[in-house]
């Protein structure tokens, strides 16, 4: 019996209806051998303070929603991130810079993974001249500068510890982080550096700084992170409410509080 051309017509549609349906089929199997590892699409969600799973849905469905999100906001984090998360990303671009153009050691023989270390020829006998100076001459540029040349030191002596570790200390997680730290570091002291040198320092936090670095190089750790809380947060309790009862202003009780406030609040260099 000859089939009719209305049979053949539909056989066709049949047969093209059905090779679509195993292409997307074979499309849809494709993206879900891509879809991410479960535990990194909880990392991205939660980075972005989105739910890891909505009521209902599936790990796949989760995994769509995460890449809309990044495909509509990519930069919706970063608002998020704290500056050690940058100070760890810079490690690594550096890193990952320095390896790009070199192969395990630079022109001056340093490792890639070394930490910028700033050597101004302070040794170590002018920081044990600075611990017995430092506060008794009352004044002021010579304790800023002296203050300035014994933290830089320190500094130095961090950054030639780090540089000094073996190398898979230095790539290992643990490593990244102390370099990271010393990093951040080295960019919180830059603004007390500028007020150091500049000699534009308050008078009143020098003091502080005399005695929390005079302790420091005596190595009375106690004493110095006493003088630290003190510079930070005071002793006398932040004025709130009525502080002043009589009609009359007191030039003196200016003075009583301005060794007692928390410099915290209100001078960021701190």
């Amino acid at each position: 019996m000859a089939s009719l051309p209305g049979d053949a017509v539909a056989t066709s549609r049949i047969k093209s209806s059905s090779s679509l349906s195993v292409a997307s089929l074979l499309k849809k199997k494709q993206e879900d051998e891509r879809v991410l590892p479960r535990k990194e699409v909880i990392r991205r969600l939660r980075d972005r303070s989105e739910p890891i799973l909505l009521f209902g849905e599936t790990e796949t469905e989760a995994f769509h929603r995460l890449r809309r999100l990044e495909i509509l906001e990519p930069e919706v984090d970063r608002g998020l991130r704290n500056d050690f998360q940058e100070a760890m990303e810079k490690v690594d671009q550096i890193y990952l810079d320095e390896i790009l153009k070199s192969q395990g050691k630079t022109e001056d023989g340093k490792s890639v993974h070394d930490v910028k270390v700033e050597n101004d020829g302070t040794t170590l006998e002018d920081i044990q001249n600075i611990a017995q100076e430092l506060g008794e001459r009352r004044n002021k540029g010579k304790d800023a500068e002296m203050i300035l040349t014994a933290l830089k030191f320190i500094l130095q002596m961090w950054g030639e510890a780090l540089n000094a570790r073996p190398e898979p200390e230095k790539t290992s997680m643990r490593g990244k982080l102390g370099s990271a730290t010393y990093g951040q570091t080295q960019s919180y002291l830059r603004p007390l550096f500028k007020r150091l040198r500049k000699g534009t320092i308050p008078e009143d936090i020098l003091e502080h700084l005399v005695r929390i670095v005079k302790n420091m190089l005596l190595k009375e750790y106690v004493k110095a992170n006493d003088a630290y809380l003190q510079m930070a947060i005071g002793n006398a309790p932040w004025p709130i409410g009525v502080t002043m009862v009589g009609i009359h202003a007191r030039t003196g009780r200016e003075k009583i509080f301005s060794q007692n406030i928390a410099r915290i609040l209100h001078f960021g260099a701190t």
